[in-house]
């Protein structure tokens, strides 16, 4: 699974978790995102857990700056197959 492809299917978890529809690109970061705090940070990270069925470590989603980072990091932790 490559960036774009976790991007796709990363879309209905970012639609389920804010309210206002938000245009996911590699480059948009909590920045960009009125409704992004810390409080919809974890429900977003728990939500791609749920979703791609796979559990971060500690620490290991706060090191990724955008979405296109945390993608790639999806991309490595989703079981291949």
């Amino acid at each position: 699974m490559n960036q774009t492809e976790v991007i796709e299917r990363m879309r209905p978890v970012f639609d389920e978790v804010f309210s206002e529809p938000v245009v996911l690109r590699p480059t948009l970061s909590a920045h960009d995102v009125r409704e992004w705090d810390s409080l919809a940070h974890v429900s977003l990270v728990l939500a791609v857990e749920h979703a791609f069925g796979i559990r971060f470590r500690v620490g290991e989603v706060e090191m990724t700056r955008n979405v296109g980072e945390l993608a790639d990091l999806i991309a490595k932790r989703v079981p291949k197959g």
